[in-house]
């Protein structure tokens, strides 16, 4: 079965809102979720495995990935979106937590078990373009009065672009470890809940998972300190977490 897009038509405009990619072998799968999301507004493309997502995956603004695929599995291909910065809702059967932070470790920028609500995943895959548009989700309010972008230390955190700037280079970083990072560097030297942490960079659509948060604080010190930097993320035992970095805005571009 060749990839190809479904009909956008909606149900209350027939301009598409958003390019989504759907890879999962299950046709039936496939069919459901492309129906629903296209009356909602969005161009949908199916594919049901890597070698036919291949080609659609720079048309779109977000993919919905299976995790269990034939052939390249799903990991290996959200390790390759994740590094060209596209962003992704992982669907799985498998529902252990384990497979959840794997896939978030990777780049998922949210994740789904199957059989899936399609009203869910179209409030997941809203809010994920939405975070990705730089939208604010009025959790509460930042520190700075919309700077084009954060300099800590030998990085430069671009707002705008939603690029990360340090000694080497740019660094990439998947949409939840941007939010996570914007998140903690417009609140420096103030502690922060995991549960803060939850609502401030993933919003309304997020479950309560604790763990990913740990996952991507690691993800994050990892990047920060590739350059033999100093940690600019202190854990407050049995709270949270602090950004101890000194902040500026930057009103210029990177």
């Amino acid at each position: 079965m060749s990839a190809a897009p479904a009909d956008p038509t909606t149900d209350a405009s027939s301009e598409a809102v958003g390019r989504l990619l759907i890879v999962d072998d299950d046709p039936g799968i496939r069919e459901v979720l492309s129906e629903y999301l296209a009356r909602h507004g969005f161009q949908v493309m199916t594919a049901a495995d890597a070698s036919q997502a291949e080609p659609l995956l720079d048309q779109a603004d977000l993919v919905v990935l299976d995790l269990m695929l034939p052939g390249e599995d799903g990991l290996s291909i959200c390790r390759r979106l994740s590094a060209r910065g596209v962003p992704v809702v992982m669907l799985s059967a498998m529902g252990e937590d384990v497979d959840r932070i794997v896939g978030l470790e990777l780049g998922a920028d949210d994740y789904l078990g199957k059989p899936c609500n399609p009203r869910e995943l179209l409030a997941r895959v809203r809010a994920v373009l939405r975070r990705r548009a730089g939208s604010s989700d009025g959790s509460a309010p930042p520190v700075f009065a919309a700077p084009a972008c954060l300099a800590f230390g030998a990085w430069t955190l671009d707002l705008m672009a939603r690029r990360l700037s340090g000694p080497r280079g740019d660094t990439p970083l998947s949409t939840g470890e941007f939010n996570l990072l914007k998140t903690m560097a417009e609140r420096p030297r103030r502690v922060l809940t995991r549960d803060q942490l939850l609502d401030l960079s993933r919003g309304d659509a997020c479950d309560a998972f604790d763990r990913a948060i740990d996952v991507q604080i690691s993800r994050l010190r990892k990047k920060l300190a590739a350059d033999g930097g100093q940690d600019p993320i202190r854990t407050v035992r049995g709270v949270g977490y602090v950004f101890e970095a000194e902040v500026r805005q930057v009103r210029g571009g990177a």
